[in-house]
Protein backbone atom coordinates (compact mmCIF):
# COMPACT_ATOMS: atom_id res chain seq x y z
CA UNK A 1 0.00 0.00 0.00
CA UNK A 2 1.32 3.60 -0.88
CA UNK A 3 1.27 6.52 1.80
CA UNK A 4 -0.71 9.58 1.77
CA UNK A 5 2.85 10.89 0.86
CA UNK A 6 3.80 9.20 -1.75
CA UNK A 7 0.61 8.91 -3.72
CA UNK A 8 0.92 13.43 -2.73
CA UNK A 9 4.65 13.78 -4.51
CA UNK A 10 3.39 11.70 -7.32
CA UNK A 11 0.65 13.65 -8.10
CA UNK A 12 2.60 17.25 -7.26
CA UNK A 13 4.76 15.29 -10.41
CA UNK A 14 2.88 15.47 -12.53
CA UNK A 15 1.43 18.70 -11.60
CA UNK A 16 4.50 20.15 -12.29
CA UNK A 17 5.36 19.03 -15.31
CA UNK A 18 1.78 20.19 -16.51
CA UNK A 19 2.85 23.32 -15.72
CA UNK A 20 6.54 23.01 -17.08
CA UNK A 21 5.09 22.49 -20.39
CA UNK A 22 2.63 25.30 -19.99
CA UNK A 23 5.38 27.57 -19.22
CA UNK A 24 7.70 26.67 -21.63
CA UNK A 25 4.75 27.14 -24.61
CA UNK A 26 4.40 30.74 -23.52
CA UNK A 27 7.71 31.86 -22.48
CA UNK A 28 10.04 29.69 -24.25
CA UNK A 29 12.42 32.84 -24.73
CA UNK A 30 12.59 33.24 -20.76
CA UNK A 31 13.76 29.40 -20.56
CA UNK A 32 17.10 29.56 -18.53
CA UNK A 33 18.53 26.56 -18.70
CA UNK A 34 21.58 25.79 -20.16
CA UNK A 35 23.51 22.33 -20.91
CA UNK A 36 27.04 21.76 -19.51
CA UNK A 37 29.81 21.55 -21.26
CA UNK A 38 31.86 18.52 -20.36
CA UNK A 39 34.65 18.16 -23.21
CA UNK A 40 37.08 21.78 -23.37
CA UNK A 41 39.33 22.20 -26.39
CA UNK A 42 42.61 19.73 -25.57
CA UNK A 43 45.82 21.73 -25.61
CA UNK A 44 47.67 18.51 -26.52
CA UNK A 45 45.91 18.02 -30.32
CA UNK A 46 48.73 15.97 -32.09
CA UNK A 47 50.82 18.49 -34.61
CA UNK A 48 49.41 18.02 -38.50
CA UNK A 49 53.50 17.75 -39.42
CA UNK A 50 53.51 14.55 -37.45
CA UNK A 51 50.48 12.91 -38.97
CA UNK A 52 52.13 13.83 -42.09
CA UNK A 53 55.39 12.71 -41.27
CA UNK A 54 53.63 9.21 -40.73
CA UNK A 55 51.84 9.27 -44.06
CA UNK A 56 55.14 9.67 -45.72
CA UNK A 57 57.40 6.69 -44.14
CA UNK A 58 54.06 5.15 -45.08
CA UNK A 59 54.68 5.85 -48.17
CA UNK A 60 58.42 4.75 -48.47
CA UNK A 61 57.34 1.49 -46.96
CA UNK A 62 55.53 1.19 -49.80
CA UNK A 63 57.77 1.67 -52.43
CA UNK A 64 60.87 0.10 -50.53
CA UNK A 65 58.65 -3.12 -50.26
CA UNK A 66 57.63 -2.98 -54.17
CA UNK A 67 61.33 -2.75 -55.15
CA UNK A 68 62.39 -5.64 -52.56
CA UNK A 69 59.53 -7.75 -54.73
CA UNK A 70 60.68 -6.64 -58.22
CA UNK A 71 64.40 -7.94 -56.88
CA UNK A 72 62.52 -11.29 -56.00
CA UNK A 73 60.77 -11.50 -58.76
CA UNK A 74 64.34 -11.07 -60.81
CA UNK A 75 66.26 -13.45 -58.45
CA UNK A 76 63.45 -16.26 -59.43
CA UNK A 77 63.45 -15.73 -63.10
CA UNK A 78 67.37 -16.23 -63.13
CA UNK A 79 67.28 -19.87 -61.21
CA UNK A 80 65.91 -21.81 -64.11
CA UNK A 81 68.87 -20.56 -66.53
CA UNK A 82 71.46 -21.87 -67.22
CA UNK A 83 74.38 -22.17 -64.59
CA UNK A 84 77.43 -20.10 -64.87
CA UNK A 85 79.82 -18.14 -62.92
CA UNK A 86 78.85 -15.23 -63.99
CA UNK A 87 75.13 -15.55 -63.33
CA UNK A 88 76.02 -17.11 -59.91
CA UNK A 89 77.94 -13.72 -58.76
CA UNK A 90 74.72 -11.66 -60.50
CA UNK A 91 72.02 -13.71 -58.61
CA UNK A 92 74.36 -13.30 -55.29
CA UNK A 93 74.32 -9.37 -56.16
CA UNK A 94 71.22 -9.14 -56.52
CA UNK A 95 70.55 -11.44 -53.49
CA UNK A 96 72.70 -8.76 -51.15
CA UNK A 97 71.03 -5.69 -52.57
CA UNK A 98 67.59 -7.26 -51.52
CA UNK A 99 69.00 -7.80 -47.90
CA UNK A 100 69.94 -3.79 -48.00
CA UNK A 101 66.44 -3.20 -48.97
CA UNK A 102 65.28 -5.10 -46.40
CA UNK A 103 67.78 -3.09 -43.85
CA UNK A 104 66.46 0.49 -45.37
CA UNK A 105 62.67 -1.14 -44.89
CA UNK A 106 64.03 -2.25 -41.17
CA UNK A 107 64.92 1.35 -40.61
CA UNK A 108 61.86 3.49 -42.53
CA UNK A 109 59.75 0.76 -40.35
CA UNK A 110 61.36 1.95 -36.86
CA UNK A 111 61.27 5.49 -37.53
CA UNK A 112 57.54 5.25 -38.52
CA UNK A 113 56.95 3.28 -35.33
CA UNK A 114 59.00 6.26 -33.31
CA UNK A 115 56.35 8.75 -34.94
CA UNK A 116 52.95 6.84 -34.13
CA UNK A 117 54.31 6.35 -30.22
CA UNK A 118 54.99 10.25 -30.21
CA UNK A 119 50.77 10.80 -32.11
CA UNK A 120 49.31 8.41 -29.76
CA UNK A 121 51.03 10.26 -26.62
CA UNK A 122 49.53 13.10 -27.73
CA UNK A 123 46.40 11.52 -28.13
CA UNK A 124 46.84 9.98 -24.40
CA UNK A 125 47.29 13.42 -23.15
CA UNK A 126 44.28 15.02 -25.01
CA UNK A 127 42.02 12.11 -23.48
CA UNK A 128 43.64 12.61 -19.72
CA UNK A 129 43.08 16.79 -20.06
CA UNK A 130 39.57 15.43 -21.29
CA UNK A 131 39.30 13.35 -18.14
CA UNK A 132 40.15 16.10 -15.90
CA UNK A 133 37.43 18.45 -17.39
CA UNK A 134 34.78 15.74 -17.11
CA UNK A 135 35.52 15.07 -13.66
CA UNK A 136 35.39 18.31 -12.64
CA UNK A 137 32.23 18.70 -14.62
CA UNK A 138 30.84 15.70 -12.42
CA UNK A 139 32.22 17.40 -9.11
CA UNK A 140 30.91 20.16 -10.04
CA UNK A 141 27.34 18.61 -10.72
CA UNK A 142 27.51 16.28 -6.90
CA UNK A 143 27.61 19.64 -4.92
CA UNK A 144 24.99 21.32 -6.73
CA UNK A 145 22.51 17.97 -6.22
CA UNK A 146 23.70 17.61 -2.71
CA UNK A 147 22.73 21.04 -1.90
CA UNK A 148 19.05 20.27 -3.24
CA UNK A 149 19.34 16.61 -1.82
CA UNK A 150 17.18 17.33 1.07
CA UNK A 151 14.16 19.61 -0.73
CA UNK A 152 11.08 18.08 -1.65
CA UNK A 153 9.20 19.01 -3.74
CA UNK A 154 6.95 20.28 -1.83
CA UNK A 155 9.33 22.44 0.21
CA UNK A 156 10.71 23.88 -3.16
CA UNK A 157 7.14 25.29 -3.20
CA UNK A 158 6.93 27.17 0.04
CA UNK A 159 10.02 28.69 -0.23
CA UNK A 160 9.79 29.69 -3.51
CA UNK A 161 7.23 33.49 -3.63
CA UNK A 162 5.81 32.11 -7.21
CA UNK A 163 4.92 29.11 -9.39
CA UNK A 164 7.08 29.63 -11.79
CA UNK A 165 9.59 30.49 -9.58
CA UNK A 166 9.44 26.59 -7.88
CA UNK A 167 9.24 25.00 -10.90
CA UNK A 168 12.26 26.48 -12.47
CA UNK A 169 14.15 25.24 -9.48
CA UNK A 170 12.91 21.64 -9.92
CA UNK A 171 13.54 21.59 -13.16
CA UNK A 172 17.04 22.64 -12.28
CA UNK A 173 17.33 19.53 -10.01
CA UNK A 174 15.73 17.30 -12.37
CA UNK A 175 17.84 18.69 -15.08
CA UNK A 176 20.85 18.18 -12.93
CA UNK A 177 19.89 14.64 -12.55
CA UNK A 178 20.02 13.67 -15.97
CA UNK A 179 23.42 15.95 -16.79
CA UNK A 180 25.16 13.59 -14.13
CA UNK A 181 24.44 10.59 -15.80
CA UNK A 182 25.28 11.97 -18.88
CA UNK A 183 28.33 12.83 -17.69
CA UNK A 184 29.13 9.71 -15.88
CA UNK A 185 28.62 8.02 -19.18
CA UNK A 186 30.45 10.07 -21.29
CA UNK A 187 33.19 10.24 -18.53
CA UNK A 188 33.54 5.69 -18.99
CA UNK A 189 33.90 6.56 -22.52
CA UNK A 190 36.51 8.73 -22.04
CA UNK A 191 38.16 5.45 -20.00
CA UNK A 192 37.78 3.28 -22.81
CA UNK A 193 39.30 5.06 -25.38
CA UNK A 194 42.09 6.05 -22.94
CA UNK A 195 42.54 2.45 -22.38
CA UNK A 196 42.31 1.83 -26.14
CA UNK A 197 45.10 3.85 -26.68
CA UNK A 198 47.57 2.75 -23.64
CA UNK A 199 47.20 -0.53 -25.68
CA UNK A 200 48.03 0.95 -28.62
CA UNK A 201 51.42 2.59 -27.61
CA UNK A 202 51.95 -0.72 -26.09
CA UNK A 203 51.56 -2.56 -29.36
CA UNK A 204 53.98 -0.14 -30.77
CA UNK A 205 56.40 -0.28 -28.43
CA UNK A 206 56.71 -4.20 -28.98
CA UNK A 207 56.28 -3.53 -32.40
CA UNK A 208 59.35 -1.14 -32.88
CA UNK A 209 61.27 -3.88 -30.19
CA UNK A 210 61.36 -6.54 -32.53
CA UNK A 211 61.92 -4.66 -35.33
CA UNK A 212 65.03 -3.44 -34.01
CA UNK A 213 65.97 -6.93 -33.36
CA UNK A 214 65.06 -7.91 -37.11
CA UNK A 215 67.60 -4.85 -38.12
CA UNK A 216 70.20 -6.21 -36.04
CA UNK A 217 70.16 -9.74 -37.96
CA UNK A 218 69.30 -8.08 -41.08
CA UNK A 219 72.90 -6.50 -40.63
CA UNK A 220 74.11 -9.93 -39.96
CA UNK A 221 73.01 -11.55 -42.77
CA UNK A 222 74.00 -8.78 -45.69
CA UNK A 223 77.41 -9.77 -44.35
CA UNK A 224 77.65 -13.17 -44.45
CA UNK A 225 76.12 -13.32 -48.27
CA UNK A 226 79.38 -11.14 -48.44
CA UNK A 227 81.39 -13.53 -47.34
CA UNK A 228 79.77 -16.00 -49.14
CA UNK A 229 80.30 -14.20 -52.39
CA UNK A 230 83.77 -14.15 -51.56
CA UNK A 231 83.76 -17.91 -51.03
CA UNK A 232 82.79 -18.10 -53.97
CA UNK A 233 85.32 -16.54 -55.84
CA UNK A 234 87.80 -17.87 -54.01
CA UNK A 235 86.66 -21.42 -54.55
CA UNK A 236 86.26 -21.03 -58.15
CA UNK A 237 89.21 -18.58 -58.43
CA UNK A 238 86.72 -16.68 -60.81
CA UNK A 239 87.49 -19.09 -63.41
CA UNK A 240 84.42 -20.51 -65.17
CA UNK A 241 85.64 -23.80 -65.70
CA UNK A 242 86.46 -24.66 -61.83
CA UNK A 243 82.84 -23.27 -61.23
CA UNK A 244 81.99 -25.96 -63.30
CA UNK A 245 84.12 -28.54 -62.53
CA UNK A 246 82.69 -27.91 -58.69
CA UNK A 247 79.22 -27.83 -60.15
CA UNK A 248 79.22 -31.13 -61.74
CA UNK A 249 80.71 -32.82 -58.25
CA UNK A 250 78.49 -30.62 -56.20
CA UNK A 251 75.25 -31.88 -58.42
CA UNK A 252 76.52 -35.52 -57.70
CA UNK A 253 76.71 -35.03 -54.03
CA UNK A 254 73.36 -33.84 -53.99
CA UNK A 255 71.36 -36.47 -55.47
CA UNK A 256 73.18 -38.55 -53.33
CA UNK A 257 71.63 -37.30 -50.27
CA UNK A 258 68.49 -36.45 -51.70
CA UNK A 259 68.45 -40.27 -52.46
CA UNK A 260 69.71 -41.25 -48.68
CA UNK A 261 66.96 -38.64 -46.73
CA UNK A 262 64.87 -39.98 -48.97
CA UNK A 263 64.99 -43.60 -48.02
CA UNK A 264 65.37 -42.88 -44.33
CA UNK A 265 62.12 -40.67 -44.20
CA UNK A 266 60.19 -43.41 -46.73
CA UNK A 267 60.77 -46.14 -44.22
CA UNK A 268 59.69 -43.79 -41.10
CA UNK A 269 56.79 -42.73 -43.00
CA UNK A 270 55.17 -46.52 -42.50
CA UNK A 271 55.81 -46.18 -38.67
CA UNK A 272 53.63 -43.21 -38.08
CA UNK A 273 50.79 -43.92 -35.99
CA UNK A 274 47.39 -41.78 -37.35
CA UNK A 275 45.55 -42.15 -33.94
CA UNK A 276 48.44 -39.98 -32.34
CA UNK A 277 48.16 -37.15 -34.42
CA UNK A 278 45.85 -34.42 -34.36
CA UNK A 279 42.96 -34.75 -36.88
CA UNK A 280 43.90 -32.90 -39.93
CA UNK A 281 42.42 -29.67 -40.15
CA UNK A 282 43.23 -25.61 -40.93
CA UNK A 283 44.81 -23.97 -38.02
CA UNK A 284 46.58 -26.42 -35.89
CA UNK A 285 49.45 -24.96 -37.22
CA UNK A 286 50.37 -21.03 -38.09
CA UNK A 287 51.64 -20.55 -41.29
CA UNK A 288 55.41 -20.23 -40.69
CA UNK A 289 56.09 -17.23 -42.68
CA UNK A 290 54.33 -13.87 -43.27
CA UNK A 291 52.44 -13.36 -46.51
CA UNK A 292 52.99 -16.51 -47.36
CA UNK A 293 53.41 -17.98 -51.14
CA UNK A 294 53.23 -21.35 -51.49
CA UNK A 295 56.65 -22.73 -54.41
CA UNK A 296 56.54 -25.81 -54.19
CA UNK A 297 54.28 -28.79 -53.02
CA UNK A 298 54.43 -31.83 -50.86
CA UNK A 299 55.28 -35.25 -51.94
CA UNK A 300 56.48 -36.67 -55.02
CA UNK A 301 56.12 -33.80 -57.69
CA UNK A 302 57.36 -32.83 -60.79
CA UNK A 303 60.32 -30.69 -59.40
CA UNK A 304 61.22 -33.79 -56.98
CA UNK A 305 62.14 -35.27 -59.94
CA UNK A 306 63.64 -32.79 -61.98
CA UNK A 307 64.69 -30.15 -59.80
CA UNK A 308 65.77 -31.85 -56.15
CA UNK A 309 66.98 -35.14 -58.67
CA UNK A 310 64.99 -36.93 -56.11
CA UNK A 311 61.75 -38.14 -56.39
CA UNK A 312 59.85 -37.51 -52.72
CA UNK A 313 59.47 -33.72 -51.33
CA UNK A 314 58.89 -34.14 -47.79
CA UNK A 315 57.27 -30.66 -47.24
CA UNK A 316 56.44 -27.26 -48.75
CA UNK A 317 58.44 -24.33 -49.85
CA UNK A 318 57.26 -20.88 -49.44
CA UNK A 319 59.18 -18.34 -51.62
CA UNK A 320 60.34 -15.31 -50.10
CA UNK A 321 63.12 -12.95 -49.83
CA UNK A 322 66.01 -13.27 -47.80
CA UNK A 323 65.60 -11.65 -44.21
CA UNK A 324 62.17 -12.43 -44.12
CA UNK A 325 61.58 -13.21 -40.42
CA UNK A 326 60.48 -16.78 -39.97
CA UNK A 327 57.57 -17.85 -37.35
CA UNK A 328 57.28 -20.48 -34.89
CA UNK A 329 54.06 -22.47 -36.50
CA UNK A 330 53.40 -23.86 -32.69
CA UNK A 331 54.82 -23.23 -29.28
CA UNK A 332 57.44 -26.70 -28.19
CA UNK A 333 61.08 -26.75 -27.70
CA UNK A 334 63.85 -26.54 -30.17
CA UNK A 335 65.23 -30.37 -30.01
CA UNK A 336 67.32 -29.75 -33.03
CA UNK A 337 69.65 -26.83 -34.45
CA UNK A 338 72.80 -27.11 -37.08
CA UNK A 339 74.53 -25.83 -40.35
CA UNK A 340 75.02 -28.72 -42.57
CA UNK A 341 76.78 -26.66 -44.82
CA UNK A 342 79.58 -27.49 -42.17
CA UNK A 343 79.47 -31.41 -43.33
CA UNK A 344 78.58 -31.08 -47.50
CA UNK A 345 78.52 -27.59 -48.54
CA UNK A 346 74.81 -26.69 -50.36
CA UNK A 347 73.79 -30.30 -50.17
CA UNK A 348 70.60 -30.72 -47.96
CA UNK A 349 69.21 -28.44 -45.31
CA UNK A 350 71.79 -25.82 -44.77
CA UNK A 351 71.23 -23.93 -41.31
CA UNK A 352 67.65 -25.57 -39.92
CA UNK A 353 65.90 -25.76 -36.66
CA UNK A 354 63.65 -28.26 -35.20
CA UNK A 355 60.47 -28.14 -33.01
CA UNK A 356 58.85 -30.25 -30.86
CA UNK A 357 55.25 -29.89 -29.60
CA UNK A 358 52.93 -30.86 -27.50
CA UNK A 359 50.24 -32.07 -30.25
CA UNK A 360 52.51 -34.63 -31.15
CA UNK A 361 53.63 -33.14 -34.12
CA UNK A 362 57.50 -31.79 -34.93
CA UNK A 363 58.14 -29.05 -37.35
CA UNK A 364 61.14 -28.37 -39.35
CA UNK A 365 62.76 -24.77 -40.74
CA UNK A 366 65.34 -25.17 -43.39
CA UNK A 367 67.84 -23.57 -45.33
CA UNK A 368 67.54 -20.20 -42.94
CA UNK A 369 70.15 -17.74 -43.17
CA UNK A 370 70.24 -16.97 -39.77
CA UNK A 371 69.22 -18.80 -36.72
CA UNK A 372 67.51 -16.70 -33.59
CA UNK A 373 66.71 -19.25 -31.22
CA UNK A 374 68.96 -22.88 -29.73
CA UNK A 375 68.64 -25.83 -28.78
CA UNK A 376 66.61 -26.34 -25.54
CA UNK A 377 64.87 -23.19 -25.84
CA UNK A 378 61.39 -22.99 -24.98
CA UNK A 379 59.31 -20.97 -28.16
CA UNK A 380 55.87 -19.88 -28.37
CA UNK A 381 53.54 -19.90 -31.34
CA UNK A 382 54.43 -16.98 -33.91
CA UNK A 383 57.87 -16.17 -31.95
CA UNK A 384 60.60 -14.72 -34.95
CA UNK A 385 63.14 -18.24 -34.59
CA UNK A 386 65.55 -17.45 -37.65
CA UNK A 387 64.99 -15.71 -41.34
CA UNK A 388 64.66 -16.87 -44.68
CA UNK A 389 67.99 -17.84 -46.90
CA UNK A 390 69.39 -19.83 -49.86
CA UNK A 391 71.89 -22.02 -47.40
CA UNK A 392 71.95 -25.64 -48.27
CA UNK A 393 70.77 -27.45 -51.56
CA UNK A 394 68.28 -24.46 -52.53
CA UNK A 395 67.65 -22.80 -56.24
CA UNK A 396 66.95 -19.74 -54.20
CA UNK A 397 65.60 -18.00 -51.46
CA UNK A 398 62.68 -19.74 -49.54
CA UNK A 399 61.56 -21.36 -46.57
CA UNK A 400 61.18 -25.58 -46.52
CA UNK A 401 59.07 -26.23 -44.03
CA UNK A 402 58.85 -30.25 -42.84
CA UNK A 403 56.05 -31.42 -40.43
CA UNK A 404 56.66 -34.74 -38.61
CA UNK A 405 55.17 -37.67 -36.44
CA UNK A 406 57.14 -36.33 -33.39
CA UNK A 407 57.75 -40.34 -32.31
CA UNK A 408 59.38 -40.60 -35.68
CA UNK A 409 61.68 -37.93 -35.71
CA UNK A 410 65.05 -38.01 -34.59
CA UNK A 411 68.99 -36.86 -35.66
CA UNK A 412 70.37 -39.76 -37.97
CA UNK A 413 73.75 -40.62 -39.17
CA UNK A 414 74.18 -39.52 -42.83
CA UNK A 415 76.68 -40.97 -45.37
CA UNK A 416 78.07 -37.56 -45.92
CA UNK A 417 76.13 -34.88 -44.57
CA UNK A 418 76.90 -35.49 -40.87
CA UNK A 419 73.67 -35.52 -38.14
CA UNK A 420 70.55 -35.70 -40.24
CA UNK A 421 67.01 -34.43 -39.39
CA UNK A 422 64.23 -37.20 -40.39
CA UNK A 423 61.26 -38.92 -39.95
CA UNK A 424 58.20 -39.96 -40.95
CA UNK A 425 57.11 -36.67 -43.13
CA UNK A 426 53.32 -35.91 -43.24
CA UNK A 427 51.90 -32.90 -45.56
CA UNK A 428 51.86 -29.72 -43.78
CA UNK A 429 48.86 -28.46 -45.90
CA UNK A 430 46.85 -30.63 -43.67
CA UNK A 431 47.45 -28.62 -40.77
CA UNK A 432 48.02 -25.28 -42.25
Amino acid sequence: MKTNTEIKNKALKFLLLFFILILSAIWPESWPIKPLTYFPMAKGAAPLELKGSIDKKTQELLEINQQIQATQKKIEETQSESKTLKKEITKTDNEISQISLGIRSSEILIDRFKLEIEDTQYDIADIEEKIGGQKEAVSETLREIQKKDKETPLIIFLKNKSLAGSVFETQNLISLSDNLITAVNELQILKDELSEKIETLSNSKQKKEKEGFNLKNKKIIVEDSKKEKQTLLERTKNQEKIYQQSLTTLEKKQAEIAAEIEDMDEELRLKIDPKLLPTPRPGVLAFPIQNHRLTQDYGSTSFAKYGYRGKWHNGVDYGAPIGTPVLAAESGKIIASDNQDKYCYRGAYGKYIAIEHENNLTTLYAHLSLQTAKVGDVIQKGQVIGYVGKTGYATGPHLHFTVYSSITFSLKPSKSCGPMPSGGDINPLNYL
